[in-house]
């Protein structure tokens, strides 16, 4: 809820079966403050009415179409086929270890009526249906796109995306790809630098300045989501407010650099368990050169880089895996990873609202794609 992340690709399926992305450009645009802190009122384990969770789609629909309005005009040269929106989530249902149904906010009819384009939306719940968590969808992205590397290293290679909450692809050579939510990362730490009222801890900063507690560090490893085996996935509804009770008497530096070292250690740990040889970061974590650096230290032998260096940039992967989302389903291609989110099987993922014009989808394709090549980065 920092912002809203938007990004514009070309892209299309290779005669090898490839899908080919060539990123246009990202950016974030901020969220109306006023929506930002209905949002955050919002969350678990706040009560919410039917009354504002219809505001709060309404309202999100209307920012998310005049950020894509933003897009098409700023990153894509005034041309779009097709737009996809992974929403904002509000609740994910979770119980004993299964996902029981996850809400995504922001109504894409408002969206397609500002851009005249097709939507594709409500990218998680088919996932969820078919017995997945519908989350990470990340993974589909992640083992398309770093199998080669990973089986030309002969190792795993891990991406890693420091979110509000952080999560792991495991992409290792002959098998299939491994992702799930490890824990926080950014969720907690806004949590913290909203008591001296900052949204974040701007390059860490205040947590660079503090003393790791470790009696309060025992205390939140000792949280049984870090021992669940995968799949599994989780969200602010679980590491909200309520987590950080207790913690009134730890000062906000020494909380925030506590919980840089519970999220560079929970994620070391998933890393380490699968024999991780190169960790790709990306998200609004890696802007944090504190939990960066703590990381770094963590995973040692293996080596932590970011997707830049890759080509994808890391501050617009997700909206890059948003489009990459949506331009599967327009293709008629199963878009997630059943290793990854524990589905049944592969399923089409979505629900497309028209635009102006009738809808006109591409013939399905009847073989699978199986690698994502990022070519050099545009605009």
């Amino acid at each position: 809820m920092d912002g809203i992340d938007v990004a514009a690709a070309d892209l299309r399926v290779s005669g090898d079966d490839a899908v080919e992305l060539v990123p246009l450009g990202s950016t974030e645009l901020p969220l109306p403050q006023g929506l930002r802190d209905r949002l955050l009122a919002a969350l678990p384990p706040r009560q919410c009415t039917a009354a504002e969770l219809c505001e709060l789609d309404t309202g999100v629909g209307q920012a998310f179409a005049e950020a894509a309005v933003h897009g098409i005009a700023q990153l894509a040269g005034g041309r779009a086929d097709l737009i996809c929106s992974l929403g904002q989530t509000i609740y994910h249902w979770v119980e004993a270890g299964r996902c029981l149904g996850t809400l995504q906010l922001g109504q894409p009819a408002w969206i397609a009526e500002a851009t005249g384009r097709p939507v594709v939306a409500d990218l998680r719940a088919r996932d969820v249906a078919a017995g997945g968590h519908g989350a990470p969808l990340v993974g589909a992205l992640d083992a398309m796109w770093l199998s080669e590397q990973a089986h030309r290293d002969g190792h795993p290679w891990i991406a890693l995306n420091l979110g509000g909450i952080a999560n792991i692809t495991v992409v290792a050579p002959g098998c299939p790809p491994l992702a799930y939510d490890t824990g926080p990362a950014n969720a907690l730490l806004d949590l913290a630098a909203r008591r001296v009222g900052l949204h974040r801890d701007d390059n860490g900063e205040l947590a660079v300045t503090g003393t790791i507690d470790i009696a309060l560090l025992d205390r939140l490893l000792a949280d049984p989501y870090y021992a669940a085996p995968p799949p599994k996935s989780t969200g602010k509804e679980h590491f909200h407010g309520d987590y950080l009770a207790g913690t009134e008497s730890v000062s906000v530096p020494d909380l925030l650099a506590t919980l840089v070292e519970l999220t560079a250690i929970t994620v070391a740990q998933a890393c380490r368990a699968h024999g991780a040889h190169r960790v790709v970061a990306s998200g609004g974590g890696v802007r944090n050169p504190v939990l960066m650096a703590a990381l770094s230290r963590h995973l040692a032998p293996a080596e932590l880089t970011t997707s830049d260096k890759l080509g994808l940039p890391s501050d617009g992967k997700e909206a890059y895996l948003s489009a990459l989302l949506g331009f599967l389903t327009w293709c008629g291609i199963p878009a997630n990873a059943p290793s990854a989110t524990g589905a049944s099987g592969p399923r089409l993922l979505g629900s497309i609202t028209p635009g102006l014009l009738s809808l006109r989808l591409p013939p399905p394709r009847t073989r699978p794609v199986t690698r994502l090549r990022v070519l050099g980065q545009g605009r």
